[in-house]
Formats: C-alpha cells, structure tokens, sequence
C-alpha cells in the first residue's frame, strides 16, 4: 500500500554551493511517496559508496541519476533492490521498512531492475527469459504468465524474436530483453541501470519509446515509478521528472534536469567541462 497523503522530501543537511550560498540536499516527491531512503550509508574499508542518502520518489515519479564513474549509482540500486545491505538507515517501499528482505523478495513486493551489462539465460530462448521473470517475479502461472510474457514481448519489440536463443542476439535487443525481464515482475519501481550505454543515436530513441510506453501502459492502470542511472543524458532529459547528480556516495544536486545540469558543482565533478550539456543537447 502507498503511503497515506503527500510526502514531503526527508530534512537533510545543506550542501555548500561555490557562490558561498547554501540549497536543500534534498528535492521534494511528486506526490505519495513510494520509495524514501533515510540516511542510508554503505562503505568498503576507506570506500564510500553510500553517504547518509536520504531521499524519496513518489509513485509515478521517473527520476533520473547521474555521476561520475565510482560515484555510487550502481550501488545506490543494489541497496533498493536489496542485493546490497546498507550499513546504517532505512529502506522504505510502500511505507514498509525493507531493510531485512532479500532481492526475491522485494522483487515481489514491486521492485524490478535491470543491469549495465545484460544477463539473459543465453541458452534458453527470449520467450522463456522472459516467462521465467513473469513466473518468479510477478508470481503468475501458467496461462496468465504466458499471456503476460507475450505482452511485454510486444511492448518492447522483441515479439519477433520470441523463440530465438537470446546468446544469438545483438546488444539492442539483449538490452530489450533485460528491460522485458524486469517489466514481467509487474513493478511499481523500475530501476533501469544504464540500458541506454554502448547504443547509437537511433537506438537510444528507440529505448526511450519503449520506457516512455511502459510508464504509459502497466496493467490494471497501477501506477509505475522509475529510477534511471544514465551516463547518456540525452536519454533522461527526454523523459525524466527529477534529476539527482551523485559524487562520492553523496547527493550534490537534485532537482529539475535543466537545474542540475547547469549546477556548478555538477560540471566542477565532470572535470569542468561543459560534457554534460553537450550531451544533454546532442
């Protein structure tokens, strides 16, 4: 269940701007609040992965992450997908503490994700990867997981590709797979990990159609949040609400896209360069 009424963002201290002024950490959520990270920090020795995060997404939120390599975007979705346990603070899906359960599990509790680098069962075909995610993730049987599988093979083009060994196919379409798989668990929060990287110009918008027809077509009108870790900009600026810059395990910006990407701490973590822009407008 969703949590009663309209959440505000979590209080957090203020971060240095270089004008010598100071700005809220944190952004507000765009309604009731789905996902809420309360001081959540993770570290490996002298690594710092996760410091003190404390933010929320609201339900139909789609929020866009970015940050330097080593930031801790990949770790961030470890920690919410619980393949990652966090040191100290807490995990809030649907007003539930989650702290204590597995990937599986909150896989059935609505939380899909993807990877950088697709993991299909490379021996089974894109119709029994996919099934397989409907199955375990989603919890359908036989008929309904089937019909479920067909359907997410049609919204994200790969219906032609049913029966084909997905070791036989190229990166688009392993990338499609991976993205069907995490569709076919049903989520209420999608956590997309770069799915756009190593594609071209038409391949990105390709990618976008698909996630921008997937907010627009969960079954039984549910809602769906999504979190989407990109280095392609482009990709998030077409679609996304709110863009948080991570550097260091830390929050430096969040807020609207065209905010963030002009911050100036945000171009001082891309080298001090104008990259981002350039991506953005690319």
């Amino acid at each position: 269940m969703p949590l009663p009424g309209h959440s505000t963002a979590l209080s957090s201290p203020p971060i240095p701007d270089p004008s010598g002024t100071e700005r809220p950490r944190i952004a507000p959520v765009r309604g009731p609040a789905l996902l809420q990270l309360e001081r959540v920090a993770k570290r490996f020795g002298q690594v710092v992965v996760a410091d003190s995060l404390s933010f929320g997404v609201g339900e139909t939120e789609l929020v866009g992450v970015v940050g330097p390599n080593g930031a801790g975007k990949t770790s961030l979705f470890s920690i919410i997908s619980g393949e990652l346990a966090p040191d100290t603070g807490q995990v809030r899906f649907a007003g539930r503490v989650v702290n204590g359960l597995d990937a599986a599990a909150r896989c059935r509790l609505g939380i899909g994700r993807t990877y950088q680098v697709p993991r299909p069962f490379e021996q089974m075909t894109v119709f029994e990867n996919v099934l397989l995610a409907a199955q375990s993730g989603a919890g359908l049987r036989r008929r309904a997981a089937q019909e479920h599988t067909f359907s997410v093979l049609v919204q994200t083009g790969l219906a032609r590709d049913a029966n084909r060994p997905a070791g036989q196919l190229g990166l688009l379409s392993r990338k499609r797979v991976e993205l069907a798989r995490a569709l076919a668990t049903r989520p209420r929060l999608l956590l997309l990990d770069e799915v756009a990287a190593g594609l071209t110009d038409p391949e990105v918008s390709e990618l976008v159609a698909i996630v921008r027809q997937a907010r627009g077509n969960t079954e039984n009108g549910a809602p769906m949040a999504v979190i989407w870790v990109e280095h392609v900009v482009r990709a998030l600026t077409a679609l996304v609400d709110r863009l948080i810059c991570l550097d260091n395990g830390a929050i430096i910006a969040d807020g609207q896209p065209e905010a963030v990407l002009s911050d100036p701490l945000v171009k001082q973590v891309y080298l001090g360069t104008d990259e981002l822009e350039t991506m953005a407008s690319t």
